[in-house]
Order: C-alpha cells, then structure tokens, then sequence
C-alpha cells in the first residue's frame, strides 16, 4: 500500500504526545514521540523522533524548537515503518519534508511570510500549493486546512489535562478530515501536524 493511499479512509485522527517522568521531573527536552488514533480510537500509527548520542542531545537542549530533525512514522499493526520527515535548521521559513521510506519525496509543509498570522502551504512533491494551513489570530490553538478560501479541515491543539498542561508541553491533537478528498493532502497535513507541535507549542528548554 502506497503512503497516502494508507491515509484514504482517514477522516478523524488525534495524535497524542508522550512524555516520560523523567523529562517532566527534570525539564529535559528528549526525543519526540507520539501516538496516532483513527476516528474508532484504535492506535495506527506511532510517530518518533529519531537520533541518539551527545550531538542529538545537544541539539534539543539548545536549538530546542529550532533544532533540525528526523521522524520516523511507524504501522502499528505491521511495526514497520511507513513515512520519514525531515527537519532542516532555519531561523524562519521552517519547513517539514514528507518521504516514503525509500526515499521518494512525497511534499512539504512551508512557513510562509506573514506580520502576524500563522501560515503554512502544503506542497506537492512538484512544490505546487495543495492547500494553506491558516492559524486565525484569536485561535492560538487553530489551524485551517484552506483551498482558497473555503475551509476543509482543521488541525487543533486539544486540552491534554491539568497535570500534563502544568508540567510539562505534551500536546494532544485533532485532525479533522472530514471534507478533504485527497489522499496525499491528508498524509501531508497529518505530517504538519509534527511541525506546528514544535515550532508554536513546544517549550525551549534552557
């Protein structure tokens, strides 16, 4: 099965950030990693960061969300791994690349220039605009899949719990797909999801 054909039945998923104790008791920022439900609740997918070593340390402890990274996208079922997202450094204009895991580049999540709203384009594998990711001023949390200007679908920051709110900056999320008949959009917005978690919700830690 081809990535997005995987993501063609998708119409709801909500990703859900794990956090060890020891990160929340030392405020250490160690690797991402996340879990994926469908509309059922059922896991699918498993999303982590990858890297090891002191070089990887050091780039979460003082790049924090500006650090490069690589990010493997797991079946559950099958434990193999299905997508690879890529990270490079930049200080603006950040942007996720969307890979098969035999390296076929599949799109692109691009920060766009904006004074003051959030804006994302989702590109093709050919660089041409799928779709926008639009953050409205006074949704912090929001952030709408645009074709023009009609709104097909929504990535937003869920309420994760006083005691993972408190301490630390695990993040839960709402994928809302409903309207979007894409299969390529889905995977593309899917992945974006890990962009916006670390560039607008993630905590530096100094």
């Amino acid at each position: 099965m081809t990535p997005d054909l995987r993501f063609a039945n998708y119409q709801r998923l909500t990703v859900r950030q794990k956090k060890r104790w020891l990160e929340i008791l030392l405020s250490f920022e160690f690797k991402n990693s996340y879990d994926v439900h469908d509309e059922q609740g059922r896991a699918s997918l498993a999303v982590k960061e990858q890297g090891s070593g002191l070089l990887s340390f050091l780039k979460r402890m003082f790049l924090g969300p500006l650090r490069p990274f690589r990010v493997h996208v797991d079946d559950v079922e099958s434990g193999l791994t299905v997508l690879a997202l890529e990270r490079r450094f930049r200080f603006v204009f950040h942007r996720l690349e969307v890979f098969s895991i035999d390296g076929k580049f599949l799109g692109a999540v691009q920060k766009k220039w904006s004074w003051f709203r959030r804006i994302y384009h989702i590109e093709s594998n050919e660089g041409r605009p799928l779709a926008e990711l639009f953050g409205p001023i006074f949704k912090p949390w929001t952030f709408e899949i645009r074709l023009g200007e009609r709104v097909v679908g929504v990535i937003q920051k869920r309420w994760s719990g006083l005691s993972k709110e408190f301490f630390t900056d695990a993040d839960n999320f709402g994928i809302e797909l409903t309207d979007v008949t894409d299969s390529r959009l889905k995977l593309l917005a899917f992945a974006a999801v890990v962009l916006i978690d670390v560039v607008h919700f993630e905590k530096a830690k100094g």
